[in-house]
């Protein structure tokens, strides 16, 4: 990735991580690097493209979290490692979390998680016609979640109307996740007959 490109993308990140989705705008980006509106098209395209750009980053920064030593790591541990990394990407940037659900794919950094999860069903011996099919199951669920438990959208439980003293804290919600996250084992072990 080009530096600029780089530090605009990251500017655009730190931006909708500051004060959301809602508040980046072309204008805002540019202010934030020193640039005209107009001068960043060159590097993020329009605002559409700019999205793209943030899903391509989010991307890499998952990759990062995950490291590159994982290959000689049981798949077991290493689709837990993958899902606990979506789940401090999700909370690393809330706002921007949710894009990459609602945008497709946008640069070659973008399909990572999709060929992390097919090497890991691969390693763990699912069948070639399953793994398409269990790698957007695990997904869904990967996204889907970490999404949910950062914008609200996922129920509480228990109920909103318990006292704040009897709530589960981030370590109850962390250890649930992880109870999710041995069932998605579970499952990938079922379909291989394990």
């Amino acid at each position: 990735m080009d530096d600029k490109r780089r530090l605009i993308l990251d500017q655009a990140l730190a931006l909708v991580d500051e004060r959301g989705l809602a508040a980046m705008s072309m204008r805002a980006v540019a202010e934030r690097v020193g640039l005209t509106s107009m001068a960043l098209y060159p590097y993020v395209g329009g605002k559409d493209a700019l999205l793209d750009g943030l899903v391509d980053l989010l991307h890499l920064e998952l990759g990062t979290s995950v490291g590159d030593d994982l290959a000689d790591i049981d798949w077991r541990r290493r689709l837990r490692a993958l899902g606990r990394a979506v789940r401090g990407l999700a909370h690393a940037h809330p706002s921007a979390f949710p894009l990459l659900l609602n945008r497709s794919a946008a640069g070659a950094s973008a399909s990572w998680l999709t060929a992390a999860l097919r090497g890991i069903l691969h390693d763990a011996g699912v069948s070639a016609g399953e793994v398409p099919r269990l790698a957007r199951l695990i997904c869904a669920f990967l996204l889907g979640y970490t999404t949910g438990e950062v914008t609200g959208g996922l129920p509480r439980m228990p109920p909103p109307e318990t006292p704040e003293d009897e709530r589960p804290g981030e370590e109850d919600l962390a250890a649930e996740y992880d109870a999710d996250l041995a069932d998605l084992v579970s499952m990938v072990e079922h379909a291989v007959g394990r």
